[in-house]
């Protein structure tokens, strides 16, 4: 008897639509894709290149702080000036600063110090300036390779004179090029990178 009731039973199938609302496979279905909700593009920050992105102030101490390496390596040029006049006529109204900067010993390392951990090391300061300052720190270091050479090796005459006023004249020539070229790009609000250097000023600045 109630076998026979089961069987007259009949089962109503639920609607295709139905077994869509509890599938599991819709409940996993990416957001995305789900209608009404469009799918957003990435969003893309890009630093503008324009020159006017740098502020006037950073780009005077930015460019000042070329003069610095300038002027710690300018007895390299001694025999470049005196033969040229040209380079007399360019160096003439820096020879002020030049004199005060030379008048103490010590200037070139207090002007070391003061420009690493009063601008570099400051985040104060754009990384524009701080950038730029460890160029011309990291130049005024690589001094210090012709200064040792110039200590360990002084010929008076010949062949190893002239091979010396040679180097001391490519090395005043490159700080010259390094400066005109650093402190021009800063004036105009571009970002200098001066080789040897640049990779290392890089590292140095977060």
């Amino acid at each position: 008897m109630a076998s026979t009731n089961l069987l007259s039973t009949t089962i109503t199938p639920l609607p295709f639509t139905s077994h869509l609302k509890y599938s599991p496979f819709v409940l996993l279905k990416p957001a995305g894709k789900l209608r009404g909700d469009p799918k957003r593009p990435p969003t893309i920050r890009a630093q503008s290149k324009n020159d006017d992105s740098v502020d006037g102030p950073d780009r005077l101490i930015s460019a000042i702080t070329y003069f610095y390496p300038f002027f710690d390596g300018i007895q390299y040029g001694k025999y470049v000036i005196t033969q040229y006049a040209p380079f007399q006529i360019l160096i003439q109204p820096l020879v002020p600063a030049i004199r005060v900067f030379k008048s103490f010993p010590l200037n070139g390392l207090l002007v070391f110090f003061t420009l690493y951990f009063i601008v570099v090391r400051n985040p104060n300061f754009s990384r524009y300036v701080r950038f730029n300052t460890m160029q011309a720190i990291v130049l005024d270091v690589l001094l210090i390779f012709p200064d040792l050479l110039e200590r360990s090796f002084n010929p008076r005459d010949g062949f190893g004179l002239d091979l010396m006023m040679s180097f001391d004249s490519t090395v005043f020539l490159f700080l010259f090029v390094c400066l005109v070229y650093g402190s021009s790009s800063c004036l105009l609000g571009q970002l200098p990178r001066l080789p040897i250097v640049a990779e290392a000023a890089d590292r140095q600045v977060l």
